[in-house]
């Protein structure tokens, strides 16, 4: 069960993070092809970011169940 957790909250970390880098990416791309690729896929970005904090949340809502036992 520990495995199971600790995968969920690397997946919900991996999630926030690859969605910030999608969301921060269009800065650093500027003039660049990558640019208008990446700044269209804002919506995915905040997808990831909110989907990365679900996941964490989750993980932590579990962890508090199994520590009341």
């Amino acid at each position: 069960m520990a495995s199971r957790q600790l995968r969920t909250l690397e997946r919900g970390i991996l999630c926030i993070v690859i969605g910030a880098a999608v969301l921060l990416g269009p800065r650093f791309l500027q003039g660049s092809a990558w640019f208008e690729m990446i700044a269209g896929a804002y919506l995915v970005g905040w997808f990831a970011v909110v989907l990365g904090v679900a996941l964490v949340v989750v993980d932590l809502v579990q962890r508090a169940k199994n520590t009341r036992r």
